[in-house]
């Protein structure tokens, strides 16, 4: 990925020292990353919004708003997964690390696949 903006489900204070969230529905904020000729430009983070169970669409809408192209997951459901394919945003998958700044590395890298329909969850921290 060499330009675009990357997020990143985030516990507590989040940032590119910080550590990934196991359920990107329930993490703290998203850590976003800016991408620029294949170079981090920027990091900011954002509160993630709560939502009940069956809300998934709420952080596909946040992340939306805030023009992600890329998001990193340990895992999903296929709900938001398929609302996340509707408005543009590409998931990929890393569930090996929990650091973030190795993540977006390998990201830019194009060393992360986008996860396929088999490797969804069923959701609820399944």
């Amino acid at each position: 990925m060499k330009e675009g903006r990357i997020a990143i489900p985030s516990m507590e204070a989040g940032g590119l020292n910080g550590h990934r969230s196991g359920h990107f529905g329930h993490c703290d904020v998203f850590t976003l990353v800016d991408v620029k000729d294949g170079e981090i430009e920027k990091v900011t983070t954002i509160a993630n919004q709560s939502h009940i169970q069956g809300g998934c669409m709420v952080p596909v809408n946040l992340l939306a708003q805030h023009k992600v192209n890329a998001l990193v997951v340990g895992g999903i459901g296929m709900r938001p997964l398929m609302g996340f394919r509707q408005v543009g945003i590409n998931v990929y998958y890393d569930a090996t690390r929990p650091a973030i700044r190795p993540v977006v590395e390998d990201l830019i890298a194009g060393k992360l696949p986008k996860i396929e329909d088999d490797q969804v969850c069923g959701g609820g921290g399944r």
